[in-house]
């Protein structure tokens, strides 16, 4: 369950605060101290960092996963669940702990304490910060909601994915939504 402060803080105080061992955020200014994710949550995690690392291999760019914090501005540091940068992202390292700017590719992975968060407060963040696409990954129901931004707003891809389907990424191309599901 997500737990929100009710204290307004800037990006820079909140990069200041002391490390954490669980998923800590900041979404308009208010802190957000998340619970350890349940297991099916870090499986789909683990496996999105792989197939992200084979399209690295192959066509370069760079994989991270949680937790990483994202500043996206003076009131916004999401820690996103998985994103992938492509080569000469506007994303970029900041020192050794985070990154700056919006990332290409963002995945959420639903937990049942974030499904308010990932799929209202997270998606109007990176829509106005220009992310090109967002993954929404729903466990439970086991599909996947693919977001792409058209300059202005996010536009659904197709319907949701569901086991034993695909579908072509604008940034990382065709993806199996079993390897993200199974392995």
């Amino acid at each position: 369950m997500a737990e929100r402060i009710k204290t307004r803080i800037p990006a820079a105080e909140f990069l200041e605060l002391p490390e954490s061992n669980l998923p800590r955020q900041l979404l308009d200014g208010e802190i957000i101290d998340m619970a350890a994710p349940e297991l099916t949550h870090q499986d789909i995690v683990l496996n999105l960092g792989i197939f992200f690392r084979r399209v690295e291999k192959a066509n370069g760019g760079k994989t991270y996963i949680a937790p990483v914090d994202v500043v996206l501005d003076d009131y916004n540091v999401p820690q996103p669940d998985a994103l992938y940068l492509v080569p000469g992202s506007r994303c970029q390292p900041q020192g050794s702990r985070r990154l700056q700017g919006p990332p290409d590719l963002i995945v959420e992975v639903l937990s049942p304490g974030s499904r308010i968060l990932d799929r209202r407060d997270k998606f109007r963040l990176y829509q106005r910060a220009q992310v090109r696409e967002y993954w929404i990954v729903d466990p439970e129901e086991r599909q996947i909601e693919v977001w792409q931004h058209d300059g202005e707003r996010y536009a659904r891809l197709g319907d949701v994915f569901l086991p034993g389907e695909t579908f072509t990424s604008a940034i990382v191309g065709v993806v199996s939504t079993d390897a993200l599901f199974n392995g």
